[in-house]
């Protein structure tokens, strides 16, 4: 019924003790053990795109990338920031972060901060609650439809 996702640190390439993110095997089922309480769309869209790649026979972990930068006194910052999925499958792998909406540039930028911050060339995903036609920005990240990634196993090699 559940199925544990593993935090791995996409730069020091290794797998962190930290809690795992669990996702429901059926929506439905997480639902009814909730008590129908807690219908945030993000969280069920979220474990849909989990399930989905599950399916098509990745191996799927939670993302955690260290950011370094710096504050408006200028000292130093690390931040952690999540990466929803990194998706493998052979020497496919796939970067792919889960956002309801991208309204306006500040939240297109707050979504894909993790994704900037990594450093290699696969590829990198957005997908949204909207219909909207696949895209790249001037990262190289892909944005898509949920609509669009749900029924075409291609869309993701745009």
């Amino acid at each position: 019924m559940l199925y544990q996702a593993k935090r791995y640190d996409v730069k020091g390439r290794k797998y962190i003790g930290s809690p795992m993110k669990y996702y429901y095997s059926d929506v439905g089922l997480r639902n009814a053990r909730l008590n129908f309480r807690q219908q945030e769309e993000n969280h069920i869209m979220e474990n849909i795109l989990y399930q989905e790649l599950r399916v098509r026979d990745f191996d799927v972990d939670v993302g955690i990338v260290t950011v370094n930068g710096r504050n408006e006194a200028g000292k130093s910052t690390r931040t952690q920031l999540e990466v929803d999925f990194v998706a493998n499958r052979g020497s496919q792998r796939y970067y792919i972060q889960s956002a309801l909406a991208i309204p306006d540039e500040g939240k297109r930028l707050q979504e894909t901060a993790s994704l900037r911050g990594i450093g290699d060339s696969f590829r990198k995903i957005v997908v949204v609650r909207d219909h909207i036609m696949p895209w790249h920005d001037e990262n190289g990240i892909l944005y898509l439809g949920i609509e669009d990634f749900l029924l075409n196993e291609d869309a993701m090699n745009q």
